[in-house]
């Protein structure tokens, strides 16, 4: 079975500094409909205006991966990181028993771009712990590309999470394909450009949740960019 979710059904908010498209309820946009998927509970697609950010905060019991696909974004917290987020970077901390961070767009006039996602991770009051590796476009030309999994294997941002993320960029004849299993669930997010997932066409923004499929496959893509999730049920 295969859900579709649109860019413009999503919530919305505009804080002036800061414009944020949520896929799931958060803060002050709340859907009963749409509370996670999975354990996937967060995809906050955020544009954070130049020379602003998010103040110091806390986070505890949850895996939040950052994705940026414009700009940069400048991370410090209290277990004393202090990194920049760009481009290719997949940025994961465990927030665990608690942990305080703060999230800045440093640059003058450049606006930053990236998504905000959380996961709900397998056990709470884990240490927290934070990680951040790059994966070049060539990996992911044609292909899903695992950027994070429960074991770290090819390579990719370990999760205490019962979760795996790919990121794939398609276009023209490119198709990508993963296997899944029935009993769990998928999740698709179309970063940029337009693509068919299973079939169905998306454009930028749009999702596809899969529940009860066998395989993901993605073909059709116009300059497109995504995001794929393999979750728990």
């Amino acid at each position: 079975m295969i859900t579709l979710r649109k860019s413009d059904d999503r919530g919305f908010a505009d804080h002036g500094w800061l414009k944020s498209f949520h896929s799931f309820s958060f803060a002050d946009y709340h859907d009963p409909r749409h509370m996670g998927f999975g354990n996937l509970r967060v995809i906050n697609e955020d544009r954070i205006a130049p020379g602003t950010g998010f103040g110091a905060h806390g986070h505890r019991d949850m895996e939040i991966v950052s994705y940026v696909l414009d700009g940069a974004l400048a991370h410090k917290d209290s277990m004393g990181n202090g990194t920049t987020i760009r481009p290719g970077d997949v940025q994961r901390m465990s927030a665990g028993r608690g942990v305080m961070h703060s999230e800045s767009n440093h640059a003058p006039d450049q606006t930053t771009h990236f998504l905000q996602i959380w996961i709900l991770p397998d056990a709470q009051g884990i240490t927290p712990g934070y990680e951040q590796k790059h994966f070049d476009a060539d990996s992911k030309r044609g292909t899903l590309r695992l950027v994070a999994s429960p074991d770290g294997r090819d390579g990719s941002v370990t999760l205490h999470a019962d979760a795996a993320m790919y990121a794939g960029l398609l276009d023209g004849s490119e198709s990508a394909e993963i296997k899944l299993d029935p009993s769990r669930k998928a999740y698709v997010h179309v970063v940029r450009g337009s693509v068919n997932a299973n079939g169905k066409p998306l454009a930028a923004g749009d999702a596809a949740l899969l529940s009860e499929e066998s395989v993901l496959r993605l073909d059709q893509g116009r300059d497109a960019e995504v995001i794929a999730f393999d979750l728990a049920a």
